[in-house]
């Protein structure tokens, strides 16, 4: 039998999670936020990219953006078999967090519960970082088939607006496998006690909140309608 300690921070676990998810789709709509204003200069960035000749710098940033994706997913698969790895010594791993002064010694359903909800959310993150990959493929391919904006002026601006929600969602897709390291991390605090479990989730989505709708980074950036078209 699961406490229902656990159960509840598990589902609270899960509504921020999701909630907060949610959340920032629709505040974005409506609202500055970084990934509103990111559009904005991502918009910009393919116009002008539409008035190069040569794209090897636009090939290099989707390169580089392409990279940082393909290093979390790498380092996901790392992380995926360190876990798998504790499920084969699970007795042991219980053993030395149930030595610890602060934790709460739990049964061992309740650690497979734990060790299986950790890798749910390690998969998850592997998921959207490959998913972002190829989304910036995607965009990759886009840029080599962009026409300069001379050559069909009336369809430039489509084009452009076109590419950027594509850089976007690449953009978004990595950003939701990074948020899910964020809760992965407060995930962890669940092997020492539930209340902690409940307190880490909710610095997380504080944090989360904070950086995405009120950061310095956020004023920095500006309105993404100070931009006009050429």
């Amino acid at each position: 039998m699961i406490p229902i300690l656990d159960v509840s921070a598990l589902l609270w676990f899960l509504i921020c999670w999701l909630g907060y998810t949610r959340f920032a789709d629709l505040r974005a709509r409506d609202k500055l936020t970084l990934m509103s204003a990111m559009h904005g200069y991502r918009r910009q960035w393919m116009r002008e990219m539409m008035h190069r000749d040569v794209r090897i710098v636009d090939s290099n940033i989707v390169l580089i953006l392409a990279r940082s994706a393909t290093f979390l997913a790498s380092t996901t698969i790392f992380i995926l078999a360190g876990l798998i790895a504790v499920l084969g010594t699970m007795d042991t791993a219980m053993e030395v967090v149930g030595d610890l002064r602060y934790a709460v010694k739990s049964s061992r359903e309740v650690w497979e519960l734990k060790m299986l909800g950790l890798l749910l959310v390690f998969i998850y993150a592997f998921f959207k970082f490959t998913w972002s990959m190829r989304h910036f493929n995607y965009l990759s391919t886009i840029i080599g088939a962009a026409p300069m904006s001379h050559e069909l002026p009336a369809w430039s601006d489509s084009f452009a607006e076109r590419a950027a929600k594509v850089s976007s969602k690449a953009s978004n897709t990595f950003n939701r496998g990074l948020r899910a390291y964020y809760f992965g991390l407060a995930f962890l605090s669940w092997f020492l006690h539930p209340l902690l479990f409940i307190l880490a989730t909710t610095l997380v989505v504080g944090v989360l909140y904070r950086r995405e709708f009120k950061s310095g980074m956020l004023k920095e950036l500006g309105d993404p309608d100070d931009f006009s078209a050429r």
